[in-house]
C-alpha cells in the first residue's frame, strides 16, 4: 500500500508496448478544443504561453506535456476534453519554446525545470479564485510535476489537492540507457531530429552560442545532454543533470494524494521507474502499473474518443477515496 491493482487492458490488436506507443502518437485524432491563449512573463524576462479551456468551474487542472510536446498533442487535448466534461477548468501550458514561437533566452526547458511550473501555479493563484488545483503531467511533464510536489513537500500550496502523472521516467539516467537500446532507435532518432530543429532556431537567434558541428554523431540522450542540456542549464554534465532532475528521489516527500501510472511494457522506462518501495513508504503516493499501455498510450476504442488514462485521471481527481480501484478499459 498504496500500490493499486490496475484493470486496464488494451485493444487486442495493439498487443505490445511499441504498437501502443506508436498508435497513440501517429493515429489518434482528438477533436480540437477551443483554447484561449494567455502569455505570462517569467522572473528571468522570458515568457510562457498558457492555453485555457474554461467551463466556469471553481476547480482547475494544470496539464504539463512531454518532451518536445505542446498543448496541441492529442493526449493533452484528450485530457482537457475529459476533465472539462467532469467539472474542471483546464490550463494546459507550453514549455519554453514549445508554443510555436521561440522563447527569449538561450536556455529553454528541461526535465527538472520546476521553477516554470511554479510560475504557472503562482500566476493562477494570484489572478484567479480557484478553490482547488490538480496537477497532471505526461512523461517529462510528469517528472517535473512529481519533482515539484516532492520539493515543496509540506510547503506545497494548500489549493493543490491531487496530482496524476503518466509514463514518467522518474530515473533519468537508467531511462536514458533504455532509450539508447537498438529496439528504441526509432524514438531516439525522432527526438534528436526535433531537438536539432530547436537548436537551429537558437543558433540563428544567438549567433556564436550554439555549435551544431557534427550533431549527426550524437546518438543518444547522453551525448545530447552532455553537449547541450547540461551546459545551457547550469549542470556539470549529463550525469549531474539526470541526478538533480530525476523525480524518484522526491517521491517520499510528496504530501498530497498523487497517482503515478507507468505501464510495465513502456519502451521508454527502465526497471528503476517502477517505485514500489516509495509507494509503500508514503501514504500519499499511489502507484499503478498496468501490464500494458505503452508510453502515453492507454488506448480505448469507443467511449466517445476518451482514452482509459483520461477516465482514470478523472476518477482519481474526483473520488473521495484516492485508493479507489482502477477503472476498467
Amino acid at each position: 500500500m498504496p500500490v493499486i491493482e490496475s484493470t486496464y487492458r488494451p485493444p487486442a490488436l495493439l498487443f505490445n508496448g511499441h504498437f501502443q506507443t506508436i498508435y497513440t502518437s501517429l493515429f489518434r485524432r482528438t477533436p480540437d478544443v477551443p483554447y484561449e491563449r494567455e502569455r505570462i512573463l517569467t522572473p528571468d524576462d522570458d515568457f510562457l504561453d498558457l492555453d485555457w479551456l474554461r467551463v466556469g468551474e471553481r476547480k482547475v487542472a494544470i496539464l504539463s506535456h512531454g518532451l518536445e510536446g505542446n498543448t496541441q498533442r492529442d493526449y493533452m487535448k484528450g485530457m482537457a476534453r475529459t476533465l472539462t466534461a467532469g467539472g474542471w477548468d483546464v490550463l494546459a501550458w507550453n514549455f519554453r519554446g514549445c508554443s510555436g514561437e521561440p522563447n527569449q533566452q538561450l536556455y529553454s526547458y528541461h526535465s527538472g525545470a520546476t521553477h516554470d511550473l511554479h510560475t504557472v501555479i503562482s500566476h493562477v493563484l494570484e489572478n484567479h479564485s480557484y478553490s482547488e488545483i490538480a496537477l497532471i503531467g505526461f512523461s517529462l511533464g510528469g517528472n517535473m510535476t512529481l519533482k515539484y510536489l516532492g520539493e515543496r513537500g509540506a510547503n506545497v500550496y494548500p489549493q493543490i489537492k491531487r496530482a496524476v502523472a503518466f509514463s514518467v521516467p522518474i530515473d533519468l539516467a537508467s531511462s536514458g540507457v533504455e532509450l539508447a537500446k537498438p529496439a528504441n532507435r526509432m524514438y531516439m532518432i525522432r527526438f534528436l531530429r526535433y531537438l536539432r530543429e530547436k537548436l537551429e532556431i537558437k543558433q540563428m537567434l544567438f549567433p556564436g552560442e550554439i555549435d551544431l558541428t557534427d550533431y549527426n554523431k550524437i546518438k543518444d540522450f547522453q551525448g545530447f545532454d552532455d553537449r547541450y542540456t547540461a551546459p545551457l542549464h547550469g549542470f556539470r554534465d549529463a550525469q549531474d543533470y539526470w541526478a538533480q532532475s530525476s523525480s524518484k528521489q522526491f517521491l517520499t516527500s510528496i504530501t498530497v494524494p498523487t497517482l503515478l501510472i507507468n505501464a510495465k511494457n513502456d519502451p521508454f522506462l527502465s526497471k528503476e521507474c517502477f517505485p514500489v518501495s516509495e509507494a509503500e513508504q508514503n501514504g500519499n503516493f499511489f502507484l499503478e502499473v498496468p501490464a500494458s499501455g505503452g508510453h502515453v498510450g492507454f488506448i480505448t476504442f469507443g467511449n466517445s474518443g476518451h482514452y482509459w488514462s483520461e477516465a482514470r485521471a478523472a476518477v482519481f481527481l474526483n473520488s473521495e477515496n484516492p485508493e479507489t480501484v482502477s477503472v476498467p478499459a
